[in-house]
């Protein structure tokens, strides 16, 4: 999986571990990753910026909205979360990337798992991810009334109706701040047609919204 720093490279070695020697039915979950530290600023340094700041200055960028799963282990339900910070990365190799907060209670599951499917989500699917969005316990069933069927090479849930979706395998993980980025080596994907003519599920400044169609770039 490459190498990894920190909290992310111990639960790449538990996995490693988990892996090769073959989990007991009775293993315990993992638990989410601890905050980081925070950084002192020194007297001559400017501070950063407030969160309260960030996070209204980022949402005037529009993103698309995905929902990523995995496949349950040991007798739990398959893992998912709502993410909207997914992107493509590579063409050779074929590379995605998510990022997820390191005190997320599904990431770890998804580790466990070492596989995901990005279930890219269209018009008319916000309820869908706020379903996906809510904090869960371990043995939490996000799926309970969702359709889907397993990706065709890691088994990771497919939601029905989605646009379009990426089946991939876990290829490295790397810490930055209280996030991990997470980046999927693609095993397999596909578009559902009927489903991507209604267009993007977006996310902007809070709210969920549409596209309406391409118009003048004002170039």
């Amino acid at each position: 999986m490459g190498f990894m720093m920190g909290h992310a490279g111990m639960a790449a070695i538990a996995v490693r571990r988990l892996r090769s020697t073959g989990a007991p039915a009775t293993a315990p979950p993992f638990d989410p990753l601890p905050r980081p530290r925070l950084r002192a600023v020194r007297a001559d340094e400017r501070p950063p910026p407030a969160p309260e700041e960030f996070r209204n200055v980022l949402g005037h960028f529009a993103s698309g909205v995905t929902v990523i799963t995995a496949p349950g282990m040991e007798g739990q339900p398959p893992a998912g979360f709502a993410c909207q910070s997914f992107s493509s990365l590579s063409l050779d190799p074929p590379l995605v990337v998510f990022m997820v907060a390191r005190t997320s209670t599904t990431w770890p599951r998804i580790a466990r798992a070492g596989v995901f499917c990005a279930n890219i989500l269209g018009s008319g699917q916000g309820s869908l991810c706020r379903g996906f969005a809510v904090r869960s316990s371990q043995t939490a069933d996000k799926f309970t009334d969702v359709p889907y069927e397993g990706a065709p090479v890691t088994g990771s849930p497919r939601i029905a109706n989605v646009p379009a979706w990426v089946d991939c395998t876990i290829h490295t993980v790397h810490t930055a701040g209280d996030h991990l980025i997470v980046v999927g080596r693609v095993e397999a994907l596909g578009v559902d047609d009927s489903a991507a003519g209604a267009g993007p599920l977006l996310f902007h400044r809070g709210a969920f919204g549409t596209f309406d169609g391409f118009g003048p770039s004002g170039d």
